[in-house]
């Protein structure tokens, strides 16, 4: 990362996670709705908050306009933030007597007419990674069908992102750390998107004592900001690297309809220690 860059993500970085401090105490002051509204019942059944989520969204997109600028940073700012208010949605609205789980499910609800909130969500983060894309534009000059293909992986990357890091926020601290490594992994090689590490960073780090004590949960709110973030991240990349990542979030998103990744990750010693490393015994 060139030291200009370098820079950006120190500023992106501490804003987030001033931005993430603030927002976690104001909303602690005045609960929206009230505190059990936001209360879930956590893997121990213990009560855990979802105040996180709202909190780390806007520490992101704070860090977000810190961070980045032009297209890249309006492209950041539009992803996460429609991440953050159609996660919030399903996290407060969805109808939990029923057992519509997983995108197989919602897009199943969708097939039959029934618009469940997931399937909400599945619409409105999928519409706002588009325009994102949009405003992200390509990196090519191969003509319309070049710009048009960026558009189409640049979406899919964002929304795909977005829903994978949802789905590994099923124990403390685990999404945070999925998108803290994820994002360092991708500095390196997406040079015009590095600065974006800033942003994850600093929000994970500002969220991650109040995870790991489990008082605090991302929620579906916070999981889809932080991963529409490191989506756009990885826009960043050459096309070929994009595909393969593409193709790598919807082979892990297709798996987790059949396969638990907690209980692959407590057979796998490495990533059980990683898991468990900071969490309650």
């Amino acid at each position: 990362m060139a030291r200009a860059g370098f820079g950006r993500a120190l500023a992106g970085a501490a804003t987030a996670a001033a931005a993430t401090v603030a927002a976690r105490a104001l909303v602690a002051r005045r609960v929206p709705g009230g505190a059990e509204r936001w209360e879930r019942t956590n893997h121990r059944g213990e009560p855990v908050s979802m105040l996180e989520g709202p909190s780390v969204a806007a520490g992101l997109t704070a860090g977000a306009v810190t961070a980045l600028d032009g297209r890249v940073g309006a492209a950041a700012v539009l992803a996460t933030a429609g991440g953050a208010a159609f996660g919030v949605v399903d996290d407060l609205a969805e109808d939990t007597s029923r057992r519509t789980k997983g995108l197989r499910g919602h897009l199943g609800a969708l097939a039959h007419g029934e618009l469940t909130t997931g399937g909400l969500k599945v619409l409105g983060i999928g519409a706002t990674a588009f325009v994102a894309a949009c405003v992200r534009g390509s990196r090519g000059r191969e003509g319309a069908g070049g710009r048009a293909f960026d558009i189409v992986v640049d979406t899919a990357l964002v929304a795909g992102t977005a829903n994978l890091l949802n789905l590994l926020d099923l124990r403390p601290g685990r999404a945070l750390k999925a998108a803290a490594g994820a994002s360092v992994l991708l500095a390196p090689l997406a040079p015009s998107t590095a600065a974006a590490a800033g942003p994850v960073l600093g929000s994970a780090a500002a969220a991650a004592s109040r995870d790991l004590a489990e008082r605090d949960m991302l929620g579906d709110g916070g999981a889809n900001a932080l991963g529409a973030l490191v989506g756009v991240q990885a826009t960043g990349l050459p096309r070929a690297a994009r595909v393969a990542v593409l193709a790598g979030v919807v082979g892990l998103t297709v798996a987790s309809e059949r396969v638990s990744f907690s209980a692959v990750i407590d057979r796998t010693p490495a990533l059980r220690a990683l898991d468990r490393l900071g969490r309650r015994g």
